[in-house]
């Protein structure tokens, strides 16, 4: 099984220079135990431990980063993988604007076992790229029977906690999608009634297939509204549709963030 973040992103920097140094291992991969649900699936976690200062990034990592990509396809008894992402940050690079984690991610993971009398085990690779002064691609592996009997783990715990509001839950009120064709592809103008997510708030659009890609997202506000626009186009080339029910917008504020899937007619 392996899952693929859908974006298209610049890879800028991604070779590292000879003068550039690195000591030790930037970037460090373990599995964490959580244990069993009560919906009988098993509860863990990826966490990536960064030296000190390094940055990885979200799943829609912006115009300068490269998202993470999992390969679950040597695990035994993996029937389906959900990922919650923590709510990631906003940095500014080079000019451009990325989303990622600072210095550790810790990845949930829910697992639906296929046959729940018998061991899970965990082994793969992940494929991230990781940024300071300069940005390198990293494949770490992991290979780990999952401890079904574990207890709570805090770390998976707090993040969880840090995941996005939904829309219910964070007052969203009305979200719409006004489409129209550019000459590369399309524009979204998503319109999103909501309370302020606090301070700088910044909306990333994702158009929910893997072969469309979105351009950083501009985004502003009016009173309740929040306008975000972006452009999607094909990274294949050649026209393409749009499903609404499939946008997924997500604003990153200084207090939360809050995760819309789907819009209306705009």
């Amino acid at each position: 099984m392996k899952i693929t973040v859908p974006a298209m992103a610049l890879t800028i920097g991604l070779s590292l220079p000879a003068t550039a140094q690195v000591n030790g291992p930037v970037a460090e991969l373990d599995i964490l135990d959580g244990g069993r649900t009560a919906q009988g699936t098993y509860l863990g976690a990826v966490r990536v431990t960064l030296q000190d200062g390094w940055k990885t990034y979200w799943r829609a990592p912006g115009d300068a980063g490269i998202p993470p990509e999992f390969d679950w396809n040597q695990s035994n008894n993996v029937g389906d993988v959900s990922i919650t992402w923590p709510a990631p940050d906003v940095f500014d690079q080079n000019g451009l604007q990325s989303i990622g984690y600072e210095n550790q991610l810790v990845l949930p993971v829910e697992i639906t076992p296929k046959n729940p009398s018998k061991p899970i085990k965990l082994k793969g690779t992940m494929d991230l790229g990781v940024c300071k002064d300069v940005c390198i691609p990293e494949q770490l592996e992991f290979n780990h029977t999952l401890d079904t009997e574990a207890g709570r783990n805090p770390a998976i715990a707090a993040a969880l906690a840090q995941r996005p509001f939904s829309a219910q839950e964070a007052s969203v009120s009305q979200a719409s999608c006004r489409l129209s064709p550019t000459s590369d592809g399309m524009q979204i103008e998503a319109r999103v009634t909501m309370p302020s997510a606090g301070g700088r708030e910044v909306a990333v659009i994702e158009p929910g297939n893997p072969a469309l890609w979105a351009s950083q997202t501009q985004t502003t506000r009016a009173g309740d509204t929040l306008v975000a626009t972006s452009e999607v186009i094909n990274a294949a080339g050649g026209p393409f549709a749009l499903d609404r029910s499939e946008i997924r917008i997500t604003v990153l504020g200084a207090n939360h963030a809050v995760d819309i899937k789907g819009c209306s007619a705009g």
